[in-house]
């Protein structure tokens, strides 16, 4: 009896640990998002989360982590601290292309002033992706702000030379996303937390 007991006890204890890590976890179309991340020693939260599609195929998932939220473009880039967007690839692309993609979404939704102060981080980004050739499906990047340092571009949680230091460069990349023109309005919008509806919010 007092072995049963025990057993039951260690079970009810493992339930209750996996329940709350997965209440710590938004999940998008397979990919599951941590609620919470550290970044620069400062804590961050999910603002939003969303799938990027063209037409009816799913490119990559998305998350946005700020220090506190924001619902309005404005006023994500205007916000103090850290931030970072992680994306995580759903199916296999061109690296090249997608970095073609990229330039052009920054391109589309700068004025020519701003965009002409990203010059020299969009030539890195074009590099950076040319090298890379191809990116394969559950492969992923992050685009992290770092204040006093500038944004930092890793791919599957490997830094990718040293930080782009114009602050013009984040917003101009954020814009992809988050511009009058953005890459996906319904992503968009997820990102932003309007209308956000992540395919599973794990353990809510």
């Amino acid at each position: 009896m007092f072995h049963r007991s025990m057993l039951a006890a260690a079970w009810l204890c493992v339930a209750a640990f996996a329940h709350h890590a997965s209440a710590q976890t938004v999940e998008v179309n397979g990919v599951k998002f941590s609620q919470n991340v550290a970044l620069g020693g400062t804590a961050l939260q999910l603002n939003g989360a969303g799938t990027r599609y063209k037409t009816i195929i799913k490119v990559y998932a998305a998350a946005l982590y700020l220090p506190a939220k924001a619902a309005s473009p404005e006023a994500v880039l205007a916000a103090s601290g850290p931030k970072r967007m992680q994306v995580v690839m759903l199916r296999d692309i061109d690296a090249n292309e997608l970095g073609k993609l990229f330039t052009r979404g920054m391109e589309d939704n700068s004025s020519r002033e701003e965009f002409a102060k990203t010059i020299a981080g969009t030539l890195r980004l074009a590099d950076m992706f040319a090298a890379r050739k191809r990116l394969f499906s559950g492969d992923q990047f992050t685009i992290d702000y770092l204040p006093g340092r500038g944004t930092v571009i890793g791919i599957n949680g490997q830094p990718q030379g040293e930080p782009v230091k114009e602050p013009e460069f984040f917003n101009a990349l954020m814009r992809i996303w988050l511009g009058r023109s953005p890459a996906d309005a319904l992503l968009k919008n997820a990102l932003l937390g309007i209308n956000s509806t992540p395919e599973r919010l794990l353990g809510g």
